[in-house]
């Protein structure tokens, strides 16, 4: 995880630049399609942190749920992961 944790930090740390850069475009009235462009770019991010987030979780979580007999809550979180991926 200390990998992954590293990794998520640094990509929050771009994403939060991104944000910021998009307040300032929208404050200093920036053409829409720049600003949506920008937007697009932060949700692909939040995406990325999401992937590493999910693929540590089902990699290490829910592989000892699974390992230590708690079926039941393992598949919980693998359909809730699922659930909210599709929104």
């Amino acid at each position: 995880m200390n990998t992954n944790k590293q990794k998520l930090i640094r990509r929050l740390k771009i994403i939060e630049g991104q944000v910021r850069g998009l307040q300032k475009m929208v404050e200093s009235d920036k053409y829409c399609i720049d600003v949506i462009t920008q937007t697009s770019a932060i949700k692909k991010g939040l995406s990325g942190v999401e992937d590493i987030l999910m693929e540590s979780h089902l990699g290490h979580c829910v592989i000892n749920q699974i390992k230590n007999g708690q079926t039941d809550k393992a598949t919980k979180e693998i359909l809730k992961v699922y659930q909210l991926k599709r929104k």
